[in-house]
């Protein structure tokens, strides 16, 4: 693998450790430093402080890392361009996807499009729908997939509903909830997720949980409702199918209708028409009407 400049302080730059940007890289770390002493002659500047804690970039690393990842950025946008004007699928499909979508829906997919599609490379980062949708305003994705209803001019395609159920190996109905003195786990959500379950209550019980427990993932919410230590409102997209060791108990609105989560998928005209986008976005509608979503 040849390194280049710009390779090598990407990855320093993304890593702020030499013993792992040198496995990145698939080097040794004297042969990595003696690279970086040859990069920062050449700059005639400090790029990088080094200590025991690891790597900090200097100003002038600041500067030259900001023109290192713009230069990359271009330069992959042109080859897509480049690339898409052939009949094989080629290019980077960039997506940015909800948390709990990627970690439940996504691999699906993502399995059938690279088995699809062996030539298209796959970058890919997760987070809070808000954050995802800046994102895509940035242009720094081509494909976000986002819960809630979008603030979104482009094209956006409705992907899934998913219904809000109460979890609990021990509680079997709503009503017990009054009485019961299980802790409520509730995970920490960046969206109207926690707002619409903290309305629901209120309507429901007029009163607090007894007592309550926050974690920081949906996934620990939820293994902690399955192991017995309290009770979790949970998406069914992140639930098991029928497991006989725990009760769900869907959660309704005042006119006895499931409250639901919707997701969409939202990405802009210009990034439709590079093939791998397309392709991407035209499986999963193919997914979805064959119900496989």
């Amino acid at each position: 693998m040849q390194m280049t400049e710009f390779h090598v302080l990407n990855i320093l730059a993304e890593e702020l450790n030499m013993r792992k940007a040198s496995e990145r890289l698939y080097v040794s770390q004297p042969a990595l430093s003696q690279r970086l002493q040859s990069i920062e002659q050449r700059w005639g500047a400090k790029l990088f402080i080094r200590s025991q804690k690891g790597l900090t970039l200097t100003p002038a690393g600041e500067k030259v890392i900001e023109f290192v990842n713009q230069t990359i950025q271009t330069e992959e946008e042109i080859r897509d361009e480049v690339l898409s004007m052939g009949d094989v699928v080629h290019g980077t499909l960039k997506l940015a996807v909800a948390s709990i979508i990627g970690q439940y829906w996504l691999p699906k997919v993502l399995k059938e499009y690279v088995d699809r599609y062996p030539n298209v490379k796959i970058s890919l980062v997760t987070g809070w729908s808000s954050e995802v949708q800046r994102q895509l305003y940035r242009d720094h994705f081509h494909v976000g997939v986002i819960r809630g209803y979008p603030d979104w001019k482009g094209p956006k395609e409705h992907l899934l509903s998913d219904e809000l159920h109460l979890v609990d190996t021990k509680i079997r109905s709503l009503g017990e909830l009054e009485e019961t003195t299980r802790p409520f786990i509730q995970f920490k959500s960046h969206s109207t997720y926690y707002q619409e379950i903290q309305d629901w209550w209120v309507r429901q019980f007029k009163s607090s949980p007894k007592r309550t427990i926050v974690v920081d993932q949906i996934e620990t919410c939820k293994q902690m409702a399955l192991n017995g230590i309290g009770y979790a409102i949970l998406p069914s997209i992140s639930l098991p199918k029928q497991d006989p060791h725990f009760h769900t108990i869907p959660i309704m609105n005042e006119k006895k209708e499931p409250l639901i989560r919707d997701t969409w998928i939202i990405y802009s005209e210009a990034a439709q028409q590079l093939k791998q986008v397309k392709a991407f976005i035209d499986l999963i509608k193919e997914m979805k009407e064959n119900g496989v979503t």
